[in-house]
């Protein structure tokens, strides 16, 4: 543990931080559990329980057999395509050749309520959602379509009497982001090393984070906390960008390990935005608490009787996190479904006319590479931008205020 807090100070003496405070960059390991482990669904009504009885083969093929058939009627659907590509899954999806899937198959983890067990095997058993498996199914359809479901013994269809499991799977963005968190490991470990062995001028991959890490210091975070206080918030400053700026890039991977739409999920963004406004309220000085409580220079009758303006200034505290949590939710999002969209495009106008479909290929491919172009410069936006609003939240919450009356 004394030599990797040597390999992190030697790596931060560009910033001047000190040994104690590297520590807290590693909460991002945490991070990662607490998003593997949140239940995923929430629970379905009912108290009927029955047996896990996996489903008969000749039911299992007569509703492959009828998926297949339907799809092959309804041709291709541009809004099921783009559903599967930014949402969670239970299996980590690379390429279709043929009829061949290639897949990587993750652990499920369910909590049966009705039961009261916990059940674990391997999402390769669902055979991609075509099966059941020890009375359980992926849903295709209705209100829990994508959830874990319990199914009727001997059928394919969702028991709806049942309570829906706890899912606590290690899903597709669950492992996207263990993948993440390996790979800034790596690259902060081996760049401290070289630090450490030639503590000169930065070579290599130094040349690339040196300026990164004095563009966060020295841009972001002194200008908003001040130069007494920002070394304290440094590290998950630090660990914020990184961590947001490298789950973008690798989300417009196209091939594994990338692809996952990490900071594309809510639940993810909502975590961060929880670190935020967590570090902010236990910042904030009696100065900070003073301003929301009793603001100075506002008229007594928008404080008494009503206090309004308190009411108002309570809310902004949690509007401020919900704001960063939807902002970047929504910017990923909204990015990826247009790259999608764009793509959709050709095999739409194909089904009209294959004519048609090559001409609009060579329109949509253009406007894919613009867009991909576009969203590498989002992809530092918004980890520019969520990391910005956190430091201006520290500061504000750390800001000493003359005595005003």
């Amino acid at each position: 543990m004394h030599r990797f807090a040597a390999l992190f100070r030697n790596l931060l003496e560009p910033v001047d931080m000190s040994i104690k405070h590297w520590k807290r960059a590693l909460f991002i390991l945490s991070l990662g559990l607490v998003l593997g482990i949140v239940p995923a669904h929430g629970q379905h009504h009912g108290d009927i329980t029955h047996d896990s009885v996996p489903a008969p083969a000749e039911a299992i093929a007569h509703a492959g057999h009828e998926a297949d058939h339907g799809h092959q009627d309804q041709g291709f659907n541009a809004g099921e395509m783009i559903t599967e590509h930014i949402l969670d899954a239970h299996e980590w999806h690379i390429a279709d050749i043929g009829k061949l899937h290639l897949t990587v198959p993750l652990p499920v983890i369910l909590w049966d309520r009705d039961e009261g067990q916990l059940v674990s095997f391997c999402s390769g058993k669902f055979h991609h959602g075509h099966e059941s498996y020890r009375g359980y199914m992926l849903a295709h359809e209705g209100p829990n379509k994508g959830k874990i479901v319990k199914v009727l013994p001997g059928t394919m269809e969702q028991d709806m009497d049942a309570a829906l499991p706890l899912d606590f799977s290690f899903t597709k963005n669950v492992l996207g982001i263990f993948v993440s968190i390996i790979i800034l490991l790596v690259v902060f470990i081996s760049a401290a090393r070289r630090y450490a062995r030639h503590p000169g001028a930065p070579k290599g991959l130094q040349s690339v984070l040196e300026p990164l890490i004095l563009f966060i210091r020295d841009d972001i975070v002194i200008p908003s906390i001040g130069e007494k206080r920002y070394m304290r918030y440094m590290p998950f400053l630090l660990t914020l960008f990184f961590f947001i700026f490298l789950n973008n890039l690798l989300g417009l991977v196209p091939i594994f390990p990338g692809g996952a739409n990490v900071t594309g999920n809510i639940a993810v963004t909502m975590v961060l935005a929880l670190f935020t406004f967590v570090i902010t309220s236990f910042s904030g000085n009696k100065a900070y608490w003073m301003h929301i409580v009793n603001a100075p220079g506002v008229p007594w009758w928008l404080k008494i009787p009503v206090p309004l303006m308190p009411i108002v200034e309570l809310i902004g505290v949690f509007t401020k996190p919900f704001v960063l949590m939807v902002r970047l939710f929504a910017n990923i999002t909204a990015g990826h479904i247009i790259m999608l969209g764009f793509i959709s495009l050709i095999f739409i106008f194909g089904e009209m006319h294959a004519a048609l479909g090559y001409g609009v290929s060579v329109i949509s491919i253009a406007f894919s590479i613009f867009m991909y172009l576009l969203e590498l410069l989002v992809a530092f936006i918004q980890a520019y931008v969520f990391t910005l609003l956190s430091a201006l939240y520290f500061g504000m919450a750390t800001e000493e205020h003359a005595h005003e009356h």
